[in-house]
């Protein structure tokens, strides 16, 4: 019992409650209104981490560095529609601070800042696309020659 007490008492002592019991990295689902609009993922770094089309589930690291938490931005276009950034930012996890009971100063200040678990992304990121104003007052200009017989028709003649 006193072995089986020690190897309990080391392991709590060599890593975090983080780590323990959290992830570092996390699915996160995106999605819009309307659906079908294509999305790039880009982390604070600039670099594209992830293209795709929504309704999408992605994985995303929740952790940049030791002790720095990850930002995504969520850039979302569709045709018809606005381009639309989304700000997704990691929090520190509720469980990190179950350091001060379990995981001690190790814990605390290398094993969870180093593996990310410290850090955790929300469930999911969802836009509402706003569409496209159109702007009645533009005037196109053609040569009646440039424009198909068909088109002609519709075509209002401007004294």
């Amino acid at each position: 019992m006193l072995k089986l007490s020690a190897v309990f008492l080391s392991l709590a002592l060599v890593s975090g409650c983080s780590t323990i019991v959290s992830e570092s990295s996390y699915p996160v689902s995106i999605s819009s209104n309307p659906s079908q609009a294509d999305f790039v993922l880009v982390n604070r770094e600039g670099q594209q981490v992830h293209t795709g089309t929504t309704p999408d589930t992605v994985t995303l690291n929740a952790s940049s560095g030791f002790f720095k938490g990850e930002t995504y931005q969520l850039i979302l276009s569709k045709d018809g529609y606005e381009e639309k950034t989304i700000e997704i930012e990691s929090t520190v996890d509720g469980w990190y601070f179950g350091n001060i009971l379990f995981g001690g100063l190790i814990g605390m200040l290398i094993v969870d800042p180093a593996t990310g678990a410290m850090f955790k992304l929300p469930e999911g990121a969802e836009a509402q696309l706003d569409e496209k104003a159109v702007d009645a007052s533009t005037v196109t200009i053609a040569m009646i020659d440039a424009i198909p017989e068909e088109q002609r028709a519709s075509l209002i003649q401007v004294k």
